[in-house]
């Protein structure tokens, strides 16, 4: 067996993982390159094997780092079938069509306002060529070993982080294998439930975001409400970047927590994201993964103002009382709520506060990092509005969560980090090695290795 590490290398982003035995090909994970433009333009290179020559694609979870690149892959030549969770199928049919549609419109806005280089700027892939590769879907049960073709086997067990979240083993041969982390969720998750202990592998690629630190100890609803309160003092707007599957249901059920309680003032709480309400819906099909009952589901969404139309969102920006906004995405990579960091990040009265990890390159990292300006659109916006983070409400789990979940492992032959940038992954490597003497490799973008 080969493995190829095509991504998730000395970043967050990007995570593909090619596996190459008796003229047979398993990518695990086919995600987009986000955050810096090095990074972002490795999604046009060409891969280092034909994609019609890859048997099939297994996915750990919908986030569009580690599915992102599905379309694509169909539009260069796959033909393959992708096999993931349930709820991931689910919620790559919103994920991936919704990405093609951006892609179309950020190109069509590049080219009528002369924002890019390329003439004419083209988009990665098109919402049509997203919905095509949905067709080549199937879902594969958790805990239940499948084999997509004699000789292999897969078995997919829950890694919390969001629905239908993943960790992978892979057999060969009937005596050898290999253990995917995918992301990995936290014990004490507000929504999602701890991940399952996974079975033993010979050889594991484990998750390294949060590789060199713990999460603080802070509680994230007093810390939630303490932001609320002080922006509404100020008569301002809370403005949050959230991812539209996992961080926006977070934030939305400790909001209403939080009012429950009256431990925070009862404003108004747009939801600007309908991908994010439609996948509030589909928590509601998959109870078995997560903490909250159908009741609160069903209320986690009636409580909340969504809003659908671009006329809907505009009128956002023209606010005059304190009021809170959830819309994508997490890291203020696009979508609309670029539109609202225009409107809002000017004013110090406001709060743009962001709910975990922010990649490099990212609007996001930048604005925590305290930058007085960020590009939107050819344009610097200053940011004048306070910035927070609460990584508290993180849904990656931190480095003692990660070694935890490691140490249910059987001596592996070798354990490969990735899926962190470069500190953090080395951290967790010399963690790894100091407790429990494993052979541990931070691997390069591109680098084999045979197993």
């Amino acid at each position: 067996m080969r493995i190829d590490f095509l991504g998730a290398t000395g970043t967050v982003t990007g995570s593909k993982y090619l596996l190459t035995h008796e003229g047979r090909r398993l990518l695990v994970d086919c995600g987009l390159f986000q955050g810096l433009k090095q990074l972002r333009l490795r999604n046009w290179d060409a891969l280092p094997v034909d994609p019609a020559s890859i048997d099939a694609v297994f996915l750990t979870h919908a986030h569009m780092d580690h599915s992102g690149f599905v379309p694509r892959l169909v539009q260069l030549g796959f033909k393959g079938k992708v096999y993931c969770s349930a709820a991931t199928r689910e919620l790559c049919a919103l994920l991936l069509p919704d990405s093609g549609r951006l892609q179309e419109e950020d190109a069509d806005f590049a080219n009528r306002h002369g924002h890019s280089r390329h003439k004419p700027a083209l988009p990665l892939y098109t919402e049509q060529d997203a919905r095509v590769a949905l067709k080549r879907f199937e879902v594969v049960p958790f805990g239940q070993e499948c084999a997509p073709w004699p000789g292999w086997s897969c078995l997919l067990q829950r890694a919390g982080h969001i629905l239908g979240a993943g960790s992978l083993r892979v057999g060969w041969g009937g005596a050898s294998s290999i253990l995917f982390s995918g992301d990995l969720g936290r014990s004490d998750d507000l929504v999602m439930r701890p991940p399952e202990v996974a079975a033993p592998a010979d050889y594991v690629v484990v998750e390294a975001t949060y590789g060199d630190r713990r999460h603080p100890p802070a509680d994230p609803l007093t810390e939630l409400a303490s932001v609320i309160n002080r922006t509404a003092a100020r008569g301002g707007v809370v403005l949050i970047p959230a991812f539209a599957v996992g961080r926006a249901q977070t934030l939305l059920h400790c909001i209403q927590l939080l009012k429950q309680a009256r431990r925070i003032p009862d404003l108004p709480v747009y939801l600007n994201s309908p991908m994010a309400a439609d996948a509030t819906r589909i928590f509601r099909k998959h109870l078995d993964e997560h903490r909250l009952s159908a009741e609160q589901c069903a209320r986690m969404q009636g409580e909340t103002i969504i809003v659908n139309t671009i006329e809907e969102s505009r009128r956002l920006n023209t606010l005059g009382f304190p009021s809170i906004i959830v819309s994508a995405s997490g890291m203020a990579s696009g979508g609309r709520v670029l539109h609202h960091l225009k409107a809002y990040a000017p004013n110090a009265k406001n709060t743009v506060l962001f709910a975990g990890f922010q990649a490099a390159g990212t609007r996001g990292a930048a604005m925590v990092a305290g930058v007085d300006a960020v590009k939107i659109h050819g344009a610097y916006v200053p940011v004048r509005a306070e910035v927070a983070n609460l990584e508290t409400l993180s849904a990656h789990a931190d480095r003692g969560e990660l070694l935890a979940w490691l140490s249910a492992q059987r001596a592996p032959r070798r354990v490969f980090v990735t899926h962190g940038e470069p500190v953090a992954a080395d951290a967790l490597r010399l963690a790894i090695e100091e407790r429990h003497g494993w052979p541990c490799t931070v691997p390069d973008y591109r680098e084999s290795r045979e197993l």
